[in-house]
C-alpha cells in the first residue's frame, strides 16, 4: 500500500489513483451493505465462509508467487483479492456484486506494469503521429512520417512515449466505468461507453499532434513546446470527457424504451 500511494504521488502514469481510489471508497460508502447486520433470517453459510477462505489463500499464493518474481502489478491484485475474500467471507458474495463499480474502479488504479505499458504506448504514438500527419496535409502543410517522427519545413516533432495517449485512455476508460456504472442499466449501453472511451482517447491525441505541427507552422515554433504544448493537452483532454460525458447521456436516453419494456414484463 505504501509503494503504491508513493507511485500515484510521483508517477504521472499513475496519478489518476489518486482520484479513483478515494472516489472508489466513497462509492462503497455510500452504497452501503446489502444486509446491514447477521441476522437469524440472513445468517452467513458454510458455504460462503469457505469461498471466501478460498480467494482469500489464492491471494495469499498469488503474493507469494509475485513477491519471488518481484512483480508489483500482481502483488498490488493479490491485496484487492484478498480484500475482496474478507467481502465474500463476511457479507457473501452478493455484497461483492453489490460493490461491482468500487471493485472495478479499484482495479483501474492500479498502475499498468511496464511491460503492458510500452507495448501498448507504441502503436498509440504510431497512430497519434499518422492522425497528425493526415490532419496537417488535409490543411496543405507539407508534412513528412516516419514513424512517430514528423517533419515540417524548418521542424521535427517527436511523438514521444508521454504523448501516446496513454494516460487519456487509462483516464477515460476510468470515467466510462463511472459513467456506466451511475447513469447506465443495460449491458449493451454500459460496454458502448467504455468501448467508446478508446477512439476518443485516439482521436484527441492527433488532433494534438496536428495542433502542435499547426500552430508551429502558421505561428510560431514556441508554440510547440511548454506551457502552450500542455495547455493544448488539458482543453483537449477536457474537450473529450465532455463529449464521453454527452454520449452517456445519449445511450442514457436510448435505453428508455428498452426499461419501459423490461418493466411491462415484469
Amino acid at each position: 500500500m505504501v509503494t503504491l500511494g508513493r507511485d500515484w504521488w510521483t508517477d504521472p502514469d499513475a496519478g489518476h489513483g489518486l482520484l479513483l481510489a478515494p472516489l472508489a471508497v466513497l462509492l462503497a460508502w455510500r452504497k452501503g451493505l446489502v444486509y446491514p447486520s447477521i441476522t437469524p433470517r440472513e445468517p452467513r453459510t458454510a458455504g460462503q465462509a469457505w469461498v471466501g477462505v478460498a480467494i482469500l489463500i489464492g491471494a495469499v499464493l498469488l503474493r507469494y508467487l509475485s513477491g519471488l518474481a518481484a512483480e508489483l502489478f500482481t502483488m498490488r491484485l493479490s491485496m484487492l483479492g484478498a480484500a475482496a475474500g474478507l467481502i465474500v467471507f463476511y457479507a457473501g458474495l452478493r455484497q461483492l456484486r453489490h460493490w461491482w463499480l468500487p471493485s472495478i474502479l479499484l482495479l483501474l488504479s492500479i498502475p499498468i506494469p511496464d511491460v503492458l505499458l510500452n507495448s501498448l504506448a507504441l502503436p498509440l504514438q504510431l497512430q497519434a503521429s499518422r492522425i497528425g500527419a493526415w490532419l496537417l496535409e488535409s490543411r496543405h502543410v507539407p508534412v513528412s512520417l516516419a514513424g512517430n517522427i514528423l517533419q515540417i519545413p524548418g521542424q521535427t516533432f517527436f511523438v514521444t512515449e508521454a504523448c501516446s495517449g496513454l494516460r487519456s485512455l487509462t483516464a477515460l476508460i476510468a470515467l466510462g466505468v463511472l459513467i456506466g456504472g451511475l447513469w447506465l442499466r443495460t449491458p449493451w449501453a454500459r460496454i458502448a461507453i467504455v468501448a467508446a472511451a478508446i477512439p476518443f482517447a485516439i482521436a484527441i491525441n492527433g488532433v494534438r499532434v496536428f495542433l502542435t505541427g499547426f500552430l508551429a507552422y502558421f505561428v510560431s515554433p514556441s508554440l510547440a513546446e511548454g506551457m502552450m504544448h500542455y495547455t493544448e493537452g488539458w482543453v483537449l483532454f477536457v474537450i473529450a470527457f465532455a463529449a464521453l460525458g454527452a454520449l452517456g447521456l445519449s445511450l442514457r436516453f436510448l435505453e428508455r424504451p428498452t426499461r419501459h419494456v423490461a418493466e411491462k414484463e415484469t
